[in-house]
């Protein structure tokens, strides 16, 4: 008796085992703000509140309408306007004080203290700027979607880093380590520059993030969120192509296991629980 109920226990632990290893992730819609984000294009968490960057006018180009708003952890719009006269603002990367925006050709350099304009940082031969991550020791990353292209801003200096990628768009460094998303395949890229592939979505990438233990959440900007596993497994978290509803560059918060989803055409920033 004794030996089957040990049978039994050690069946029912392998089956619960199993269960918690295959068990899809889930999220749980937290909050949406009001729809005075004209646009929303990336969302980056710092602090208490949330950088959204605004394209409002058409998405490459240059006629000055973008800007960067503020929006407070519980979704409620701090300043719409916080930062005006851009272009069609996109990726955004923080270093201290100063927060680096993707604008078409250039890099924008903006001081958080005082929402001013510190400098623009004109990448050569750049056409459509996207995706921005800066590094622990402040090197910035910047993306061009349409030459494939990825280039390092070093002491505000661009120098072309990599090249010869398809449609490449959400960048993050992490670790030692550089991610990329391109029309395809989601990179890891180390110092030696070597494309290593960890994963594959058929739809391109938009945003990455790294969840902390090896996992990533990605998004594209059709309508799909994916929770991307260290082995290369893909699990859809969201697919919102048939409410015709977007799913930009994303921004999460590791230790409350939030993602932030700026909506582009639905004008507004979504908070998301990951489960």
């Amino acid at each position: 008796m004794k030996t089957c109920f040990k049978k039994l226990f050690f069946l029912s632990f392998l089956f619960s085992f199993a269960f918690m290893a295959n068990a899809q992730h889930q999220i749980e819609k937290i909050w949406e703000t009001d729809t005075t984000l004209t646009t929303p294009e990336s969302v980056l968490p710092a602090g208490s509140i949330l950088y959204v960057s605004l394209i409002k006018g058409a998405p490459w180009e240059a006629d000055g309408k973008g800007g960067i708003a503020k929006v407070d952890r519980n979704g409620k719009v701090l300043d719409a306007s916080w930062v005006s006269g851009l272009n069609a603002p996109k990726g955004m990367g923080l270093s201290g004080n100063k927060l680096f925006v993707a604008d078409i050709t250039e890099v924008v350099v903006i001081d958080t203290k005082t929402g001013k304009i510190d400098q623009k940082i004109a990448v050569d031969g750049a056409q459509n700027l996207n995706d921005i991550s800066v590094d622990q020791k402040g090197t910035v990353y910047v993306s061009d979607s349409k030459l494939g292209n990825v280039h390092q801003i070093i002491n505000n200096k661009p120098t072309l880093y990599l090249s010869g990628l398809n449609k490449v768009n959400g960048l993050k460094a992490y670790g030692n380590d550089l991610y990329m998303l391109t029309a395809k395949d989601v990179y890891k890229v180390g110092k030696d520059k070597k494309l290593i592939t960890v994963g594959i979505q058929e739809l391109g990438g938009d945003g990455i993030e790294p969840i902390g233990n090896g996992d990533f959440v990605t998004s594209t900007w059709a309508g799909v969120l994916y929770y991307l596993q260290k082995d290369g497994k893909l699990e859809t978290l969201m697919d919102t192509r048939e409410q015709k509803r977007n799913v930009a560059d994303i921004g999460y918060d590791a230790k409350q296991r939030i993602i932030y989803v700026p909506t582009f055409f639905a004008n507004t920033v979504v908070a998301y629980k990951l489960k």
